[in-house]
């Protein structure tokens, strides 16, 4: 009795695709299993995260360890700083696109230049109040607040004057 074993040859595009196709998977293993790791992470971080310096102080005693209060502040700083990019962010494209239309940047230059600036006056205007404090009285705390008091201020700026954004 003859053992005949039926092959079907693979054309080199039929490879090609399962290499392709294998390597999609994998990647999107790969990227789900990421996802499914970091998901408690990213829902921890959002969900429990203060916004406000008022919100570190009201949920917490008045006598909420310093490094409890720092970390609070952190996460204010987080959620400051990510408001204040998106105002950067949209006067940036808005002037981009005005630059486009009429051809003249240097509006966007000044506003980056004066972006700049804020960042620098911020650090440096914080860090003076750090240095004032002695370390033991909460230097680090008075830094962060100062950091978030400035960066909120430059936020309603950026607010108020978004009707310059339109053309």
């Amino acid at each position: 009795m003859l053992n005949h074993k039926i092959t079907r040859s693979i054309t080199p595009f039929q490879k090609n695709t399962l290499v392709k196709l294998s390597i999609n998977t994998f990647n999107f293993v790969k990227m789900s299993s990421a996802l499914l790791l970091l998901y408690p992470l990213l829902s921890l971080t959002s969900a429990h995260a203060a916004s406000s310096i008022e919100e570190c102080q009201n949920n917490a005693p008045e006598q909420l360890a310093e490094q409890a209060m720092s970390k609070c502040l952190d996460s204010v700083i987080m959620h400051v700083e990510r408001e204040l990019q998106t105002w950067v962010n949209l006067h940036t494209f808005a002037l981009e696109e005005k630059a486009a239309n009429n051809g003249r940047s240097s509006a966007l230059n000044m506003f980056k230049s004066a972006q700049r600036s804020f960042v620098s006056y911020r650090e440096d205007d914080c860090r003076w109040q750090y240095l004032a404090i002695s370390p033991a009285s909460g230097a680090s705390i008075g830094y962060k607040k100062c950091f978030v008091v400035l960066s909120n201020a430059r936020i309603a700026i950026l607010k108020a004057r978004e009707s310059t954004l339109t053309p």
